[in-house]
């Protein structure tokens, strides 16, 4: 994820503002609040700056992918150049529901809010979507979870661990 950051930051941060390669990394998956954080860090964009516009970027897309996702993926498997990479993602995402399935909403929440790869909101969305958890319910799990990991990465991001250990 570092280089992916990097090079948004060396490649678009002299061309737009700082702020919106921040809001532009923070749409993405896999990249999403956590990879939105580092390149505020790189691009020197205040964290009380950056926080808002990570949250709004990571969370944007969200309400979208759990309304339209069954039906984009119904789409685009109608054709055998798309069809396995949609099975792969539905097999990714249903191999995930089964640990979220218990305590879907608290499941929801820490899987999109504890920082590791392959999770986040995108790939959160998408388990939700396939449970067939009720929207209002995802969406605030989803939300929650955002705000958890830019929390977390927050503290990595702009070193406010060593800040609050001193």
């Amino acid at each position: 994820m570092e280089v992916i950051v990097q090079w948004f930051a060396d490649n678009l941060g002299g061309v737009i503002s700082p702020e919106a390669v921040v809001f532009i990394v923070s749409l993405f998956p896999i990249l999403e609040c956590r990879g939105g954080l580092l390149v505020a860090s790189l691009l020197n964009v205040d964290l009380w700056t950056a926080i808002p516009i990570c949250i709004v970027g990571n969370f944007l897309p969200i309400p979208f992918i759990l309304l339209f996702i069954k039906k984009i993926f119904a789409f685009l498997k109608r054709f055998d150049l798309t069809r396995p990479l949609v099975e792969a993602l539905e097999r990714r995402g249903m191999n995930k529901t089964e640990a979220l399935a218990n305590g879907e909403f608290l499941g929801l929440l820490l899987f999109v809010g504890i920082p590791l790869p392959g999770t986040g909101g995108w790939t959160g969305s998408l388990i939700a979507s396939l449970m067939g958890m009720d929207f209002k319910k995802a969406i605030v799990a989803i939300f929650l979870g955002i705000l958890l990991a830019t929390l977390i990465m927050s503290i990595v991001s702009y070193g406010l661990l060593g800040m609050i250990i001193r």
